[in-house]
Formats: structure tokens, sequence, C-alpha cells
């Protein structure tokens, strides 16, 4: 019979017994300078947290840097603008974890006088705060005894254990959970930071780990058997699901269209290009476009480009279309407006909704017109688009 997680984990947990010294001995000498680590509060410990979920270290600091510059507590971010928070967050992906973020900061508002709450329980119960985020807030804000696991701890306790049992699994989660907790130094978040830094600088994933600098490397059973490249097992990722779309940047009166995608789904809420399933050709986008009330003069077609998100990967091609003036364009180039209820009057409608087939019942759906220079400032339009963003300026703005 296979062994569980927790027994695979559990067979040499006695040598974690050892790892606390020499581990903090080697954070306190090589640890990196980052800004939420130099000034530890809570709220600047939380905000990181949840913005280094599936990002970068290094793609996280100005990010931070500009997030805490404009809200720099609780209650900012619990009244901040959406449009604001939105754009703050804009490039860091995952957006609905800047909505739990603000989500949380209200509850912490009204529940707890705006003091971030000190328990692991209380942090877990929040949005957007899962078990590792409460564990390295709870242990590096404030000093609890409990355990913070995430992807570099797992990876590096496993291989110190050479355990093969799946990272993916929430058991095996709870397993390094419960093996760590009764060994936790007094210094608990320093701790949980040194497995943290240990994994991402010195035991790296796959092949590139480097073992001789690690201060954990007499213990390491991975490196005695030579399994370094093999742990961490985790099962295999599903395959992406392929979308095709066509874009359009939508051009009249030097203002370049946004349209609010739905309030649920993928990229909920936030502001993008227009868009249509498939890979419309000139001809096709054209009577595209003329069905749902728009008069297109010109096209020009715009570089393929590819996003890749955690389940789909967007297959794109975009047109610039330079809209016709007719009688209407006073109307249809109706400047970006001062908040969010005024586009939320009509119900948000995706242009690719209405790609194929071509039906007289479309309506032309609500568009926001925008100058680059407000789309640079104020509307947030994800990276999945990035692609497209050189091609905004008027062709009199780009020359």
């Amino acid at each position: 019979m296979a062994k569980t997680a927790k027994e695979n984990i559990l067979k040499h947990t006695k040598m974690l017994d050892e790892i606390a010294e020499p581990l903090l001995r080697w954070f306190y000498s090589e640890k990196r300078s980052l800004p939420w680590r130099d000034d530890p509060t809570p709220y600047r410990v939380w905000v990181s947290e949840i913005m280094l979920q599936q990002t970068r270290v290094e793609a996280v600091k100005p990010y931070f840097e500009r997030f805490i510059a404009a809200l720099p507590d609780v209650r900012t971010l619990a009244c901040a603008d959406e449009t604001l928070l939105m754009k703050l967050w804009e490039g860091l992906g995952y957006y609905s974890r800047a909505r739990h973020l603000q989500a949380a900061a209200q509850i912490i508002c009204r529940d707890y006088g705006g003091k971030m709450p000190e328990r692991f329980a209380d942090l877990l119960a929040l949005p957007g705060i899962g078990r590792y985020t409460a564990g390295a807030v709870s242990s590096i804000a404030f000093g609890a005894r409990v355990p913070a696991v995430d992807g570099n701890v797992l990876r590096v306790i496993m291989r110190l254990l050479a355990s093969p049992a799946d990272i993916l699994k929430d058991s095996t989660k709870r397993a390094v959970e419960e093996a760590l907790l009764p060994r936790l130094p007094e210094a608990a978040g320093d701790f949980n930071q040194a497995l943290m830094e240990l994994g991402a600088l010195v035991c790296l994933p796959r092949g590139a780990a480097r073992c001789t600098v690690c201060p954990l490397q007499r213990l390491c059973l991975a490196k005695e058997a030579d399994l370094q490249a093999e742990l961490p097992k985790k099962t295999p990722p599903k395959r992406r699901r392929i979308e095709k779309l066509t874009i359009f940047l939508l051009s009249k009166d030097g203002k370049i269209a946004l349209e609010k995608r739905p309030d649920k789904g993928l990229l909920a809420g936030l502001w993008s290009f227009p868009a249509m399933t498939g890979h419309l050709k000139k001809n096709e986008a054209k009577k595209a476009l003329q069905t749902i009330g728009l008069s297109p003069a010109k096209l020009d077609a715009l570089p393929a480009a590819q996003h890749i998100f955690s389940h789909i990967t967007w297959q794109m091609i975009g047109w610039r279309v330079e809209l016709a003036k007719d009688r209407q364009s006073g109307a249809a180039s109706k400047t970006a407006p001062t908040s969010d209820e005024e586009t939320a009057q009509t119900a948000p409608l995706l242009l690719h909704e209405a790609a194929a087939p071509y039906g007289t019942t479309v309506k032309t759906p609500p568009l926001l017109w925008a100058t680059a220079q407000e789309i640079a400032d104020t509307y947030s339009v994800p990276s999945a688009y990035r692609s497209y963003f050189p091609y905004i300026d008027t062709p009199d703005e780009q020359s």
C-alpha cells in the first residue's frame, strides 16, 4: 500500500530539529534587503504577501512602493476608489487579489478598528488570505509561532526529507505544517522567512539547486541521494485551453475605445480593448463592426500576440480601426466618465458576444472613449493586452 503524504514526511522529520540554527545564521548574513522586510509593519507585510502570490520579488518591488505611497494604511485602502485600486494593481495580474485585499481592509476597519488582527485564525477568516498568508503575517508582523508554508518552503522540506509526496496536495502542505510547528524557534517569523529565502536563492527548482552554498547541505537527504532535480514531485498541470481573439483599437477624434469586462470571470470588471472571438480577416472585421452599429473607415492590421493565463492561452490578432465621422459622432465619442457609475447604466456587452453570427438585433456596446494619456494614467488595462499598447497613440502622435 502506498504511503500517505504524512507518513512520507514524518519518516525523517527528526532531522528537522537541526535546521533552525544554521538556517537562521545563514539568513541573517545573506538575506535580501526588501522594502516590506526593512519595515515589517503588519499592513506592509500583508500587502507584500498578497502581491507576491504567483509574482516574482523583483517584479513586485516597484508596485509595492507605488501602492504604499498611494494607500499607506488599512483605512485608505478600505476607502480607495476602485479605478485607482485597479490602476495601482495594473500589470500584477490576478486582479481578484486586489479586490480581496480591499474587501479584507473594509472588514478590518469594521471589526478590528482599522488594526490588522494578530491571530492566525482571525487572519485566515479574511477574504483572500489562505493558510500560508495568515502564517506569514502572524509570524513576521506579530511574532506568532506558526508556520508559513509556500512553494519555496515545500521545495526545501521535500528535498531535505527526500519525500516524494505531491506538493500540490493540501495533505502534503498540512503535513509539512505539522512537522514544522513543534520545531519553530522563538524567532518564528525569521525562521519562516529564512526557509522562503533559501528556496528563492539557493534551493532552486529543477536542476538549478546551488547545493554547494546551502547551509543545510549536510542534512539534505536529496543531496545525499542525488535527487535534487527530481524533487519535489507535483501533479502535471492540465493542458491550457486556447482561445483565438481579434482585438480592436477603435479610434475616433483622437480617442481610443475601452470596454468594461463583465463583473465575473477572467479579468472581471477591468477595462479592455473591444474584442471578438476568432481571427477575423479584414472584410469579416469590417462587417462585424458594421453589424454592431460602428462605421469603420480604415483598418490597419496589428501584429499577432499571445498571452498565457493559468488555464487559458489567448492567441490574438488585431486591427487598428479609424471610425468614420458621422452625424452621431458627438454621441459616440463620449469622453471618459468621471466615475464607473456612468458606464454602469447600460449592461456591458462584449463585442465578441456579437461576432458570429452577425445579427440585426445586436446593439452597439457601451464604449468609453479615452485619450492615450488617460489610459496610461487612469484606466487599468490588463497586461494581457500589452502587445497592443504601442499602437494606442494616433498616427500623428506616433510620428
